[in-house]
């Protein structure tokens, strides 16, 4: 029985229940039962969703988003709320209606300021208290000027302000910077029913950037779609060492890609790089197995670390 069920038989027997002193504790425990599930159904749960490489990755499924949901029609405003929270957004679309779907909800998404697979603009921005408008760019701008920036910088009463492009970015991309609260998410576009379109169809789709063709009803590529989500969340496993020993295999760290030895030792403890002296690394990152490392170390995927304290 699920928890819509179970809820629908709460309401069902407190309707039924009469009210009086012997059935007021009766009452008082349903209701209690009957808030809990209804919370459950608003908040995930921390162990739902799938286990892969030993992460267990948690899928908050959010109720559709129709157009006009960034002007909060059909509470659209709560729903991408929750997205701009997330790590990585799979947007699941309906392969029979062609990129209908996907161009209107990355418009929503837009107009609420996420940024799906875009790398923020390498632009440097502040604010000063006098001295006017300050412009430098490191190479040549060819989708912007500097009469623009001024432009938008007075539209936003911004008098003060230094501003210098490392690389060539539009008015908009500018714009972002300067307003900030911008969130930059990763994304997977996930086609559905791509039993019912043709072979051309779905080679179309699946040759697309940041898209996948599925089928739920007949589980096709349903593992291929798990190993895209674990690279796009940029997740490794670090596994630890204790000395004359076998590593540990089985209670591996799960950290993020760029990660440093530093970041290893908070995982396992606060206060170890405290006490840290050197660390022996086994694994892809070193030149040879093991090597002599210090906490700046940049961990590979599937290392093994045996840290040695003072």
């Amino acid at each position: 029985m699920g928890i819509l069920d179970k809820i629908s038989e709460i309401e069902k027997e407190i309707a039924r229940t009469q009210k009086n002193k012997a059935t007021e504790y009766h009452l008082g425990l349903l209701k209690a039962k009957l808030a809990r599930y209804r919370q459950q159904l608003l908040e995930p749960q921390g162990k739902s969703g799938p286990k892969h490489k030993g992460a267990n990755i948690q899928l908050l499924d959010l109720p559709g988003i129709i157009e006009g949901a960034s002007q909060g029609k059909g509470r659209g405003r709560q729903v991408i709320a929750v997205a701009r929270t997330a790590d990585l957004v799979v947007m699941m679309l309906d392969a029979g209606k062609g990129d209908v779907q996907k161009v209107l909800l990355e418009k929503e998404l837009e107009s609420v300021g996420l940024r799906l697979n875009k790398d923020r603009p390498n632009i440097y921005f502040k604010q000063k208290k006098g001295g006017g408008v300050s412009f430098n760019s490191t190479l040549t701008l060819t989708k912007c000027s500097e009469k623009m920036v001024q432009l938008i910088l007075h539209e936003y009463k911004i008098f003060n302000a230094e501003v210098l492009f490392r690389e060539d970015c539009t008015a908009e991309e500018f714009i972002d910077v300067v307003v900030g609260k911008r969130v930059y998410l990763p994304c997977i576009y996930v086609y559905n029913k791509v039993d019912q379109i043709s072979i051309e169809e779905v080679d179309r789709i699946a040759h697309q950037p940041h898209c996948i063709v599925t089928s739920c009803e007949m589980k096709l590529n349903l593992d291929y779609f798990i190993d895209v989500v674990w690279e796009y969340l940029a997740l490794i496993r670090v596994y630890t060492k204790k000395r004359s020993e076998f590593p540990d295999l089985e209670g591996g760290l799960i950290l993020r890609k760029g990660c440093t030895v530093e970041h290893v030792c908070h995982a396992i403890h606060r206060t170890m790089v405290n006490t840290f002296k050197y660390a022996l690394v086994y694994g892809t990152s070193v030149k040879y197995s093991p090597q002599r490392v210090g906490l700046h170390h940049i961990m590979h995927d599937e290392d093994v670390i045996q840290i040695i304290n003072k």
